[in-house]
């Protein structure tokens, strides 16, 4: 019976000790890390390091990026043997609404070759064959069901030119959905030449 006593004491009095000292003035302090990596990545944050910039806001190496802004990738490429001939592929801010604006425009900065359209066929049958056909025919599985998808080697589809293709692209036309967030401007500028060589029949 003294020893059950005990016991319950001693269960009393180390809940006690826990509760006491688990308690500290400062509420952010973790207290004994066993991993510190875990906790303080410093060489894998941007943002966090070990030492502080003296130079930069808050001390920090990489600067935060300016609020409303959305972060793209650098289109900025050159086409050609020379460098002088170059152009920002992700510059396209004509609007949706002035496909004419585009044909007039717009023309392909990828140069037109073996190997360009070679990847514009595999994008084509990645993204519009099951619409299109593979020939171009309008006859895809799909476009079976939506019904009304154009030939583009018929006298209507035949002549569109490529700003008109790659505004098409983008923003999607009648029931056709736009592309613009799946495929990168390079890309539709390759399907552009697959699409034109689908117009002549080839």
């Amino acid at each position: 019976m003294r020893f059950k006593g005990l016991y319950r004491f001693s269960l009393i009095a180390a809940t006690l000790f826990l509760a006491v000292t688990a308690c500290k003035r400062k509420p952010n302090d973790p207290g004994k890390e066993y991993a510190p990596n875990m906790y303080l990545p410093v060489g894998y944050e941007p943002y966090k390091q070990e030492k502080a910039n003296p130079i930069n806001p808050m001390g920090l190496t990489m600067r935060l990026p300016v609020a409303g802004t959305v972060a793209r990738r650098n289109y900025r490429t050159s086409f050609g043997e020379s460098d002088s001939v170059s152009t920002d592929l992700m510059v396209y801010n004509v609007p949706a609404d002035s496909i004419t604006i585009s044909e007039r425009v717009l023309k392909n900065p990828v140069p037109l070759n073996e190997q360009s359209l070679a990847e514009g066929k595999v994008l084509y049958d990645r993204y519009c064959q099951h619409c299109h056909g593979a020939t171009g025919a309008g006859d895809g599985k799909v476009g079976a069901m939506y019904k009304g998808v154009p030939n583009y080697a018929s006298d209507a589809y035949k002549n569109l030119n490529e700003g008109h293709i790659f505004h098409v692209i983008t923003y999607g036309k009648g029931r056709m959905w736009p592309h613009g967030s799946q495929i990168n401007p390079e890309e539709r500028w390759k399907i552009v030449h697959y699409v034109q060589k689908l117009q002549k029949g080839a």
